[in-house]
């Protein structure tokens, strides 16, 4: 079973850095690539640029909490939930296999890290 996860390509977990603006403000996120990949598959179903995306989710998490946490990590489990949620529903949007193998691998990987 560990060959399927330690099989995977090493550029689906590479960690990359992008800056975003939110808030008015510039800041950089770090995420690995498959999130990335599914963010702007995400951005793309509500037909949103990234970038604003990411700022809506934001300033919604920061209208009904009153602060935002762990920005990062609440973009991965939104990637989850966009998966588990909305992709796999019928006439959402099309699957794509090697990203949803790439969230599956990293929720794994994100589990046995705690």
């Amino acid at each position: 079973m560990c060959q399927i996860f330690a099989g995977q390509a090493p550029g689906n977990y590479e960690s990359q850095t992008r800056s975003v603006r939110i808030g008015g403000h510039c800041t950089s996120i770090r995420l690995e690539a498959a999130f990335w990949a599914i963010l702007e598959e995400v951005a793309t179903h509500q037909g949103m640029s990234l970038g604003k995306f990411v700022t809506k989710l934001h300033d919604e998490v920061l209208e009904l909490h009153g602060e935002v946490g762990n920005f990062a990590s609440l973009l991965r489990c939104s990637c989850l939930i966009y998966l588990a949620e909305v992709r796999e529903r019928p006439g959402s949007a099309r699957e794509r296999p090697t990203l949803r193998r790439s969230a599956e691998a990293a929720l794994l990987q994100m589990q046995a890290a705690e």
